[in-house]
């Protein structure tokens, strides 16, 4: 490729398999709404969280949104975000302070247990550096066939302590119930 394009393109780095480690996987129980993810080692430049999460009720829907604490805290002032949600009919947005509206969770349908799985990742950028506050970024999607959804959302955490915890928790346990034993959290460094 020559010109203009062909410049462009060959200037840009792409990122090598080689640049994530895995630090930690865990699956759903299906009897806990939380997952925590503990001493956390600090060498990485960035954190990126994958999840295939569902909840464990038999009631429908998806639009459920799981809640992130950083280091245990739940104080959800802390914790600043905005996000785009599309459904293949219509878009909104918003904003807020929550540290919920990252991850959406489904629940099986009334009549079965086999609801969808929802697929997220969420990149925690600069998490050791202790002289700003942290930022996360995260996609989020879901096929429920025929209908389902996709968020892009960020979150801004209001505390420059470096990131050693991680808990995921969904937000709604009576409606959506616990995550089931078919869900997965996998935590990865990724090198700087």
């Amino acid at each position: 490729m020559s010109g203009i394009l062909g410049g462009l393109i060959g200037s840009f780095a792409t990122a090598s398999t080689s640049s994530y480690e895995s630090i930690a996987t865990y699956n759903g129980t299906g009897s806990s709404a939380t997952i925590t993810f503990s001493s956390i080692p600090s060498t990485y430049k960035h954190l990126q969280l994958r999840m295939i999460i569902k909840g464990t009720t038999t009631l429908g829907g998806y639009a459920n949104l799981c809640k992130i604490a950083l280091n245990s805290d739940t104080t959800a002032t802390n914790y600043y975000n905005h996000y785009l949600l599309g459904d293949g009919s219509s878009a909104s947005a918003n904003s807020g302070n929550t540290n919920a509206a990252w991850a959406l969770v489904s629940a099986g349908s009334a009549s079965s247990a086999n609801g969808a799985y929802s697929a997220t990742v969420l990149d925690l950028l600069d998490y050791a550096n202790t002289n700003k506050n942290k930022t996360m970024r995260a996609l989020t999607g879901i096929d429920t066939n025929g209908g389902g959804g996709i968020i892009l959302g960020s979150i801004l955490w209001s505390d420059t302590s470096a990131i050693s915890s991680i808990t995921i928790s969904n937000t709604d346990t009576v409606y959506f119930g616990n995550f089931t034993t078919g869900s997965s959290f996998a935590l990865y460094g990724i090198k700087g």
